[in-house]
């Protein structure tokens, strides 16, 4: 359905519990699932009953037309839960010049588990048709396993591009810029990519997983979430890798808390957050100091923020001023931007740009989308499905090039080892 459809006569949708299904992997499309996933809490779509668009960053103008499209729905919600009811998934691109659009997606069917809950909601169709069916399951096809080698910028030509950004710093022109590489790949033609989804959620439980028009990763990073009123997000910048050994571990994790080039790096994203949060939102609330954050292969710097919002904030209004974030783009934020169009040979597209989901409310849980690849599902053939895998590294004064390029090739680890 097209961004021309239905706000003047409104969507009807029906939410209801219903029994446990399982994995509920098992009722998305295999070729294009649509899933959000964090400590074993799911929202699974099927199908599409209306997508609205726009081009690159402008999510001021998508946030207005899923008012619209709220307001005029007719929604009979008996679960009343986060992610029941309205809900559409979504996803935007990095920077604003980017070709890949921002997209939001309301499925005709949405399953939603947390906690001992499962519900599903289905998006009528006109009066008089037949009821919706039950959801269907899906058997998982065979494994398979990816090609993977150098995408535009190779690993000497990131190190040159670390270089040209702390040129950039050197010249005064920014205070930290963060710069990313590629790697490019394909899978086989009809592979299952819920299989992906599946090996990112058993691997790294409590980031979110994420699987929005081809784009699916595991980003540890929260953007921003609302839940009635309440915003809560979180800074993750500043990274090394986790020790072999526990004692290894242990030092790692002590170095990175001292370290006066993560902890500035850190620094400049809380602040550029709260900096953004502060004129929309009340009683803002940022712990002092950073906490480190453990995952399967790194330790982060992590900070967490909360405010209170009005309640006629969406999700998508906060994201239109959050981002870019100072902990994927750098600062100044507008000059940052301008460096990485500079040094960066290629368009980012939906790598590091929000990916999440919204409700009628204007609630939702948004991530930066990190640790992560985007499949070319229009672009796939009898050669297989093309895809680009992007990791990134923030480059402040003192950057070393090689240590950056070490840190994407941690930061490439979840996504390359699923893709395997």
């Amino acid at each position: 359905m097209s961004d021309a459809t239905p706000t003047t006569t409104g969507l009807r949708v029906v939410t209801r519990e219903i029994a446990p299904l399982g994995d509920l992997l098992e009722y998305a499309d295999p070729a294009d699932p649509l899933v959000w996933s964090r400590r074993g809490a799911w929202l699974v779509g099927v199908g599409d009953a209306l997508t609205l668009t726009a081009a690159g960053t402008d999510t001021a103008s998508l946030a207005d037309r899923w008012r619209e499209v709220a307001a005029a729905a007719h929604v009979d919600d008996h679960v009343e839960a986060p992610g029941s009811g309205l809900v559409a998934f979504g996803a935007l691109p990095f920077a604003a010049h980017s070709a890949s659009p921002a997209v939001l997606t309301v499925p005709r069917l949405t399953i939603g588990h947390a906690g001992d809950r499962t519900w599903a909601t289905w998006v009528l169709p006109d009066a008089g048709a037949p009821d919706p069916t039950e959801p269907i399951p899906v058997p998982f096809g065979p494994h398979w396993s990816a090609a993977v080698g150098p995408g535009a910028l190779t690993p000497e030509g990131y190190q040159d591009a670390v270089r040209a950004g702390l040129a950039a710093i050197a010249a005064g022109e920014v205070s930290k810029v963060v710069l990313a590489r590629d790697l490019a790949g394909t899978v086989p033609a009809g592979s299952d990519l819920r299989r992906l989804v599946r090996s990112l959620a058993s691997g790294y439980p409590a980031t979110w997983v994420y699987a929005v028009h081809g784009l699916i990763g595991a980003s540890p990073e929260t953007l921003v979430t609302v839940a009635g009123g309440t915003v809560t997000a979180r800074v993750l910048a500043g990274t090394v890798a986790r020790g072999a050994d526990p004692d290894a571990d242990r030092e790692a994790a002590l170095a990175l808390a001292s370290s006066v080039k993560d902890l500035d790096e850190h620094g400049y994203a809380v602040r550029s957050l709260v900096d953004a949060l502060t004129p929309h939102t009340s009683a803002l609330a940022a712990s002092e100091q950073p906490f480190t954050l453990a995952l399967p292969n790194v330790w982060h710097l992590a900070t967490d923020v909360e405010a209170t919002t009005a309640a006629d904030t969406s999700v998508l209004d906060l994201i239109a001023v959050l981002h870019p974030t100072a902990a994927v783009a750098g600062t100044p934020t507008d000059a940052a931007l301008a460096a990485i169009a500079r040094i960066e040979p290629s368009d980012r597209g939906r790598y590091a740009g929000p990916v999440g989901w919204v409700d009628a409310h204007g609630d939702g849980e948004w991530a930066i989308a990190l640790r992560g690849a985007q499949f070319d599902l229009a672009g796939a053939d009898d050669t297989g499905i093309p895809f680009t895998a992007h990791a990134g590294a923030g480059i402040v004064a003192g950057s070393d090039p090689e240590a950056e390029l070490l840190e994407t090739r941690v930061k490439f680890r979840p996504i390359v080892d699923a893709l395997a």
